[in-house]
């Protein structure tokens, strides 16, 4: 069943989940222990389909997906306390096998059932954490708050991504009456704001724009598409993240935000700051602040700016082989790192010759540029261009 997407899954959550939480919470008692007590069942019910192993062997994807948080809740604590014996890149490399095997899942036909509900984004939590041991930031662990953070089902399948530090302070906070109450304003709040993105917004977008451009030729159709397209990503996936964060505000637990208006952006850089926040703050701060270290320590660069230019190819490459080893996914990632590249260089060109004004026309000028490169973008992610 996936989260957020039919109002048999509300239905669901409401009674299961939000009712008691609303008794519990007027009381007191919508902590910890609730969150961990209503996980495990909810989660059954989300993850109740069955996968075929080596083409012959049904698992039900619960198990499955339990299977693979014992693994990484083991690596997690085995990796705090033989931090010194066990070498990080191996810590690395285990905690991220799974994903990589699933990944890889289309080159090795054995593998194709592996895939289960949320296996991207608890993975992302769960290196999180191993890099915040391997440097040292992450001194000792919780085993109720870490696997109240891996397992966390309102925000299992498609994030925002939380970081073990912020969500536990949330996690062990014992609320009182009138904070649970400005949890519930909000929660509120985003529940209503999600309706109206995904099932008005994008719903409406879908069958009067993309069905009936997916079926026509021609530039014009291409282009329409193209906008159809974003917009519709936009509406379908942060109303996803409103009910995310709204569910999660029930058990007190404030889930980062993942957009923050990105169509009002002025220049691709800032436009990654404003769209799926938790993902490209993630990836700025695991794969290209790492790159930039490991690069000056290395010296593996003569250029003044040749690590950013390469560190941006290797971030945004990674993040468009994460989302699929299809070439329109690749493309995708590599469009990125050239917009940034190039935004980079011409914002230190500009700077000397100021061509390119601050006024209000400029900044209008620069939105649309900024939201116009997006798009075609987002074009090449949906593949309409390599198909």
């Amino acid at each position: 069943m996936t989260p957020y997407a039919d109002f048999t899954y509300f239905g669901l959550l409401l009674i299961y989940i939000v009712l008691p939480t609303l008794v519990l919470g007027f009381f007191r008692l919508a902590g910890w222990r609730w969150l961990l007590i209503s996980t495990a069942p909810f989660l059954a019910v989300q993850l109740s389909g069955s996968l075929k192993l080596l083409g012959t062997v049904n698992l039900r994807e619960f198990w499955l997906f339990l299977g693979f948080g014992v693994w990484q809740v083991a690596l997690a604590f085995g990796y705090l306390r033989w931090r010194e014996r066990i070498p990080g890149w191996v810590a690395v490399t285990l905690a991220t096998l799974p994903l990589a095997l699933v990944k890889l899942a289309p080159l090795l036909p054995p593998l194709t059932g592996l895939k289960f509900l949320g296996l991207s984004y608890i993975t992302f939590r769960a290196l999180d954490v191993v890099l915040s041991i391997k440097d040292r930031a992450l001194k000792s662990l919780s085993l109720p708050a870490y696997v109240g953070l891996l397992f966390f089902f309102p925000a299992i399948s498609s994030g925002p991504i939380d970081r073990y530090r912020r969500f536990s302070q949330d996690f062990f906070k014992k609320r009182t009456r009138a904070e649970f109450f400005d949890d519930l304003d909000i929660a509120v709040a985003r529940t209503f704001r999600g309706f109206l993105y995904k099932f008005i917004c994008a719903a409406m977008i879908h069958v009067h724009c993309i069905q009936p451009l997916s079926h026509m030729s021609g530039p014009l159709a291409l282009i329409g598409y193209m906008y159809a397209y974003t917009f519709y990503l936009f509406f379908d996936f942060a109303g996803y993240s409103a009910f995310a964060i709204g569910v999660s505000r029930l058990f007190g637990i404030h889930t980062p935000e993942n957009f923050d208006r990105p169509f009002l952006a002025r220049n691709i850089r800032e436009f990654w700051n404003r769209w799926h926040i938790t993902l490209s703050f993630w990836f700025r701060d695991h794969v290209y602040m790492r790159f930039l270290l490991a690069a000056a320590k290395g010296k593996w660069f003569k250029g003044k700016h040749t690590a950013n230019y390469a560190g941006l190819f290797v971030t945004f490459g990674l993040m468009g082989v994460w989302h699929g080893l299809a070439w329109h996914y690749i493309l995708y990632g590599l469009y990125h790192a050239g917009l940034l590249s190039g935004f980079d260089w011409f914002a230190r060109w500009n700077k000397e010759r100021k061509i390119w004004g601050d006024g209000m026309p400029w900044r209008v000028g620069s939105i649309l540029l900024t939201f116009h490169a997006f798009a075609f973008g987002l074009l090449l992610f949906s593949g309409k261009l390599t198909h």
